[in-house]
């Protein structure tokens, strides 16, 4: 296995024990698949070995793009799209009832993570989604508050999804082997939420605002957001506390208020 792309973050999945691991969280027999990023396939493969109703596969590099389609070019049930997934309209495949796998690069992985985030019928058109990220920011997506790792990322995450498992990948099961430890995480999107949130995009800058310093209190970068009316229907809200000591719930209350203006 020779063939690989430093500059698309390629870090083939080869162990098979993981491999099973992943797909044994969720049943695929019958059911709509996507998968991001397949590589070579070993995945693939054994998505394939469960019987799942339609696959369809996402792959930016051309050349494994076209292997893949040769490989299951006699399976009428796979669909291979020759896309960037970041420019890639996710909306124009999405029936119903899907589960989405993504042994995702690195360097792109958290956009990918809030690309799915912002699909507007998230709950009625995915059922799971199993992504592998780096170790790091695994944790920083997972955390819950209160936490060293919390922040953005588990913000926004908390949102849309519920946690519903995760496990850390060893380097070694990957070629070529990459220099951190992966974390595989299954979510689950909620059905109902509770807050009620027009555009995502405000919460990103809600929460861009407030964590643009992080050390310092938010009584000054609030401001930038909301008048002082609507600061005082935050009436749990203490101006003297800094961003990571605000629980996710008065994230979604302030982008609420804020859309509001």
């Amino acid at each position: 296995m020779k063939f690989f792309k430093k500059s698309l973050g390629q870090n083939f999945l080869i162990d098979k024990n993981i491999i099973k691991k992943i797909i044994n969280l969720v049943k695929i027999n019958n059911k709509n698949i996507i998968e991001i990023g397949p590589g070579k396939g070993a995945l693939t493969d054994e998505i394939l070995k469960k019987n799942p109703k339609m696959l369809k596969i996402i792959e930016k590099d051309t050349k494994l793009a076209k292997d893949l389609e040769l490989k299951y070019s006699q399976n009428k049930n796979v669909r291979v799209l020759n896309e960037d997934i970041l420019k890639f309209k996710i909306e124009t495949i999405l029936d119903k009832n899907y589960t989405i796998f993504g042994n995702l690069p690195y360097n792109i992985s958290s956009q990918i993570l809030i690309k799915i985030l912002k699909l507007k019928k998230l709950p009625s058109k995915v059922e799971d989604v199993i992504f592998m990220f780096q170790k790091e920011l695994g944790e920083k997506i997972a955390c819950k508050y209160p936490s060293k790792s919390y922040g953005r990322l588990s913000i926004f995450t908390y949102y849309k999804l519920d946690i519903i498992n995760k496990f850390l990948v060893s380097l070694n099961c990957f070629f070529p082997r990459p220099k951190v430890t992966s974390m595989i995480i299954h979510f689950k999107p909620k059905k109902s939420l509770y807050y009620n949130i027009a555009d995502l995009k405000n919460l990103e800058k809600v929460t861009n605002i407030l964590f643009s310093n992080k050390r310092k209190m938010i009584n000054k970068s609030i401001k930038k957001l909301l008048n002082k009316n609507q600061i005082a229907k935050l009436l749990d809200l203490k101006l003297d506390l800094r961003p990571n000591q605000i629980k996710p719930e008065m994230y979604y209350k302030i982008t609420e208020i804020y859309e509001k203006s």
